[in-house]
């Protein structure tokens, strides 16, 4: 069990620690308000994360696996990229006045959750986990090692989010304000081209 619960975790900070949607969508808040809303949007993604992760391991998966189910998830995936990327270039072009750096902390959590729960590619992410799990244990895993799986993975993902969110507000404290329009571009940018890929997918 504790070699499954620290497979896990890797895993979790494997697929935390992977520049996404999430991440930029992170830093451009952060770099923003600080702190708060960067770990508002970690902490919203987790909600999609474990969603994802019950799905992927359990037979539901198979029911993703439909054109039905699949596309329309794909296309509103896409377009809440392709906004979330928009924001960012606008962010770039006009960076946004105090307090409107301060309302993005109201609705950090459900953009970081909203990300989350619509990005299809977890659905291939967590079919290969459960592949892994399965080969870990050589065979069909029990509940009580899904259990433990789910457990470590969830556990890494929420240390990330606290230590994500301190290296975005530290980035904030010690960068130019040109360094940030850079980076809110770039985010911009990121988003918009994984709302391509996504669309690319069908």
């Amino acid at each position: 069990m504790l070699l499954i619960f620290c497979a896990a975790m890797l895993f979790g900070v494997a697929f935390c620690a992977s520049p996404g949607a999430v991440f930029s969508e992170t830093l451009r808040r952060g770099l923003l308000g600080g702190f708060r809303p960067a770990l508002l949007v970690q902490l919203g993604s987790l909600i999609g994360d474990a969603a994802w992760a019950l799905i992927g391991l359990s037979s539901l998966a198979l029911l993703l696996t439909q054109e039905s189910v699949r596309q329309p998830l794909t296309l509103a995936s896409a377009a809440y990229l392709a906004w979330l990327g928009l924001q960012g270039l606008r962010d770039a072009r006009r960076p946004p006045l105090a307090e409107e750096g301060a309302q993005l902390g109201r609705n950090a959590f459900g953009a970081g959750a909203l990300l989350s729960l619509s990005n299809p590619k977890n659905i291939v992410f967590w079919g290969a986990l459960g592949s892994a799990l399965a080969g870990m244990v050589e065979g069909t895993p029990s509940q009580a090692q899904l259990a433990v799986f789910f457990a470590g993975f969830m556990f890494a993902s929420l240390l990330w989010c606290f230590f994500c969110a301190a290296l975005v507000d530290w980035l904030r404290r010690h960068s130019s304000p040109r360094w940030q329009r850079i980076s809110h571009a770039g985010c911009g940018l990121l988003l918009l081209a994984l709302a391509g890929l996504t669309l690319r997918g069908l």
